[in-house]
């Protein structure tokens, strides 16, 4: 049948208005709405004016249709960017090009519901649009239902996109983060040209080296001011981003999963929901950015009543003792954590059932009898009784070839037969959609957290997904993600008071889809705090610092064989949730002296840093910074740190434009009781041994804005903490 192109129906334009930004879309009842902006805020009642086709001349050798970008491009009709769904029947049905389209305003002007069908090709797409009043940021989530008759051929879908996005056509760079076991949050810079950016990740977890985000920068964009778009598909596995250039010259972005080879398919009647894209646009630059990330996530986070207690300083056992548990050992650690102040004690791995190395046991979860004959209450008691809070490591999805749970079960691991068994460190990937697998996890966790006072456990993910076929020979990356989610979600259903750390080889699984049911990650493996300081600034563009785990490490680190004095270790982690990961048994006297003094520092200063807003900044030199206070508050806390000896007679002024102009400021450096000087260096000159005086230095707030904040001229791998409070 030949079919003849109509005029399209009367353009309505609806609009979202958010704090400081606006989209507005072009709607017809006869095809998928057309994005017409999303930017800076618009006058509440300005719209185009014109339907955008009006304002297209069409170009030579061109279809006689023109086909702008649209909230949910389709393939095959005249479109030839990338589209937001590829899919077929058995080969056919691949083309999707909505004939009809409705749209739903929410009575607070801040949700648009959009719902197209297809009844050629027998589709029905949802798509949900939010853009939060106060906080900037646009969710977009998209539904699929296959609406064919019963008995017709499932939908074969290899990409569905969560969201597409509009990008201006000044946009110039994109910011994103790359990198590996224990080098997190790898910063990489890109220019947006004709050529399309993409993203692929296919580890089957959220991933070190390939984060679901990024940012897009508008020219003279800088910390604190210009125009910059950022987005993040809060979903923790395989993932796929791309910025692609149009003919119009602006960009569009498509954010959503990674499908594998017949993973996704649709019987007639059912329906797909995509992960959630968080996005967000600020005309603050990259902090202000940051800050809209930062207030939703905090909005959403999964706090017991409904709050977030004061962060406890934790000590994690691993780098203490690895797998050599022995119960008096322990409790004589748990003594020594207790005396500088740790509030909670985290048993890491080697605690259950023939666990010895990393070779064996996972999937074993009951106490091993050797190192606890009478199981771990004992040393769970010991702990409480030093008014500490308890924690368990966890690796729920994993198991050991060498495991009594492997040799009962052993078709329980994803393998694809015939092919070889693949191990990373030494274990396999349980099937966790198998509800009787997901029911054995939860027995066997539900038990020990009904036994013993356990608040906390620090879930891990150790390991890539490959040779993922479930016991149907299918593909089954996906699967895991939503059973991983629904296994936390019913351990925190029974007990609804318990914390849940994400953790995956350290930074692997961060994403806004696990902490909807988690309290906390693992930032990185590394604990070198010359390491973490770039680790931590990459995590803290989209994620804020109170969920940011920060440990005091040995010295020399273990995962680089560096060393650095206490001063600079506990700086670096004072800003996150801070833990130590040492065996504080064996410090000497002064370090332990300095140890107790960082955490007391980080209990007086926790409830400012992780309800406050945060600034980066780089001085140049080797030298960063970062600000935590309020807009228009009274108190600031300034960390810099120096990573390597200056080259530079004198350093440059921190301008802080987040400061009141007609205010005047006091500073005074920060140090915990009993710090040598010399560990955390502050120049000779008058103004820096000022700072150290009980009044301090009083500076105009205009003054700061523009000419600065100096700073010394420190040695390398030193922090210059100050606090400046408001008169």
């Amino acid at each position: 049948m030949v079919t003849t192109a109509l005029p399209h129906s009367r353009a309505e334009f609806v609009a979202l208005h958010s704090r400081h930004s606006s989209l507005v879309l072009e709607c017809h009842a006869d095809e998928a709405p057309l994005w017409r902006y999303w930017g800076p805020r618009l006058h509440a009642g300005a719209t185009p004016g014109l339907p955008l086709r009006d304002s297209r001349p069409l170009p030579s050798f061109m279809l006689d249709h023109d086909q702008p970008l649209s909230a949910m491009p389709g393939f095959g009709v005249g479109w030839f960017g990338q589209s937001a769904l590829l899919a077929h029947r058995n080969g056919r049905d691949f083309a999707f090009a909505p004939q009809r389209c409705t749209w739903q305003l929410a009575d607070d002007g801040q949700a648009l519901t959009l719902t197209l069908h297809d009844d050629v090709a027998d589709l029905r797409a949802t798509l949900q649009l939010a853009l939060h009043a106060h906080t900037d940021v646009l969710r977009v989530q998209t539904t699929l239902t296959n609406t064919a008759d019963t008995g017709s051929d499932a939908l074969d879908i290899s990409w569905l996109a969560a969201a597409t996005l509009p990008l201006p056509s000044h946009c110039t760079q994109v910011r994103s983060y790359a990198g590996q076991h224990m080098v997190e949050f790898l910063l990489q810079v890109d220019d947006l040209t004709r050529s399309t950016w993409r993203r692929e990740n296919r580890r089957g977890r959220t991933s070190q080296d390939c984060f679901p985000g990024a940012v897009v920068c508008t020219p003279g964009s800088t910390e604190d001011s210009g125009l910059v778009f950022g987005a993040h598909l809060a979903w923790s596995g395989n993932h796929q981003q791309n910025i692609e250039w149009l003919h119009d010259g602006q960009y569009q972005w498509q954010l959503g999963e990674w499908l594998a080879p017949g993973e996704l398919r649709l019987a007639p009647g059912a329906s797909v929901q995509t992960p959630e894209v968080v996005a967000s646009l600020s005309t603050q630059g990259l902090n202000g950015l940051a800050a809209n990330f930062h207030s939703e996530l905090r909005r959403r986070l999964p706090w017991h009543g409904g709050a977030m207690k004061p962060r406890p300083v934790h000590l994690n056992t691993w780098e203490a003792l690895y797998f050599n548990h022995q119960l008096p050992d322990l409790m004589d650690l748990a003594d020594a954590a207790a005396s500088v102040g740790v509030e909670r004690f985290v048993l890491d791995d080697g605690w259950f059932q023939g666990r010895h190395n990393d070779r064996a046991a996972l999937g074993d979860w009951w106490a091993d009898g050797q190192k606890y004959p009478q199981g771990l209450q004992p040393l769970a008691a010991h702990v409480v009784a030093r008014g500490m809070e308890f924690g368990l490591w966890f690796e729920p999805e994993m198991v050991n070839p060498d495991s009594d749970l492997y040799r009962a079960h052993p078709d329980w691991a994803l393998q694809i037969s015939g092919r070889p068994m693949l191990t990373a460190r030494n274990q396999l990937v349980l099937d966790i959609s198998r509800p009787e697998v997901s029911s054995y996890l939860f027995d066997k966790m539900h038990a020990l957290l009904s036994a013993l006072p356990i608040s906390y456990i620090k879930w891990d993910h150790n390991r890539d997904l490959a040779c993922a076929a479930n016991a149907q020979g299918q593909a089954a990356w996906r699967a895991q993600v939503p059973a991983a989610y629904a296994l936390m979600d019913r351990l925190r259903a029974a007990h609804p008071a318990l914390e849940i750390e994400s953790c995956s080889g350290g930074g692997g699984r961060i994403d806004f889809g696990v902490l909807q049911r988690t309290h906390r990650v693992w930032t990185s493996d590394c604990i070198d705090a010359l390491s973490r300081v770039d680790i931590q600034r990459g995590f803290l563009q989209f994620f804020p610092p109170e969920i940011m785990g920060a440990h005091i490490g040995t010295a020399p680190a273990h995962s680089t064989g560096r060393t650095q004095a206490m001063a600079f270790r506990g700086a670096v982690a004072l800003p996150g949730h801070l833990g130590v990961e040492l065996d504080v048994r064996h410090l000497d006297d002064n370090t332990r002296t300095q140890l107790k003094g960082w955490i007391a520092l980080y209990k007086a200063w926790r409830g400012h840093v992780h309800q406050s807003q945060v600034w980066l900044g780089d001085a140049d030199d080797h030298t960063v910074w970062q600000l935590h206070g309020q807009a228009g508050g009274a108190d600031f806390l300034l960390l810099a740190y120096r990573s390597a000896p200056s080259s530079q007679r004198y350093m440059r002024a921190v301008r802080l434009p987040m400061l009141q102009a007609d205010q005047r400021y006091r500073l005074r450096v920060v140090a915990p009781e009993g710090l040598p000087e010399d560990q955390l260096y502050c120049g000779s000159a008058p103004f820096f041994d000022a700072l150290r005086g009980a009044d301090g230095v009083v500076v105009d707030g205009s003054w700061l804005q523009h000419a600065g904040l100096p700073l010394p001229r420190n040695k390398a791998e030193t922090a210059f903490i100050v606090h400046l409070q408001r008169l």
